[in-house]
């Protein structure tokens, strides 16, 4: 069996635990948590599994350890195709993969920058993994402004899809409301004005899999 190494309150294992339930894998995978808060991720036995020690990561029957989540996703989608997250053909791949990485970059990274570079227990975590990096708080107000810019693009997208990436739900809006979930948590919620992104965010939380 499949195991998933994940992190209950952690938004990136999040994306991949989404993921999994609308894949319909929740029972067909075994879901082992890691307490971040504790250290566990930086202990020699989970090194062993995942050097990088972050989560999510997959571990494979065979051994193979597959971290990050969008590479989790990759291989999900790959082994269990159905339904789709990644697209059904070439074109809707690509525009879905596009607005996926724009989610990630400016919203869950900026939201990133503002966390690890502010919070007082992320004091020397400025980047995820076992090297330490100290905070650079002018990185948490570049990261304010690109969730603000995550905001607009998105309403503005909204406005003429009902999903971030096609005309189906995929693991663009997986991402996009990770991001704004994550922003919510540092008090950065939509603005009122946009009412296309509150609309898609209400739609989307609504569904089990978000619940997860």
């Amino acid at each position: 069996m499949i195991k998933f190494y994940d992190c209950q309150p952690a938004p990136s294992p999040r994306r991949v635990r989404i993921f999994i339930a609308e894949k319909g894998l929740l029972d067909k995978i075994e879901i082992v948590q890691v307490d971040l808060r504790g250290g566990q991720h930086f202990t020699p036995e989970f090194a062993r599994i995942n050097p990088h020690c972050t989560v999510p990561a997959l571990e494979l029957d065979d051994g193979t350890c597959i971290s990050e989540s969008i590479a989790c996703c990759r291989y999900l989608e790959a082994a269990f195709p159905e339904p789709p997250l990644m697209g059904r053909n070439a074109k809707e791949a690509g525009v879905i993969a596009m607005w996926e990485h724009r989610c990630e970059w400016d919203g869950f990274i900026g939201g990133a920058e503002m966390l690890r570079n502010t919070a007082p227990g992320m004091k020397d975590r400025g980047l995820t993994g076992p090297i330490s990096f100290e905070q650079i708080p002018a990185l948490a107000e570049r990261g304010r402004k690109r969730i603000a810019w995550v905001h607009d693009f998105l309403d503005k997208r909204l406005a003429e899809s009902e999903f971030v990436g096609a005309d189906i739900y995929s693991v663009a809006d997986i991402t996009a409301l990770i991001a704004i979930d994550f922003a919510k948590r540092q008090k950065i919620a939509i603005p009122e004005s946009h009412k296309n992104l509150q609309r898609w965010c209400d739609q989307i939380s609504a569904r089990p899999s978000s619940k997860v």
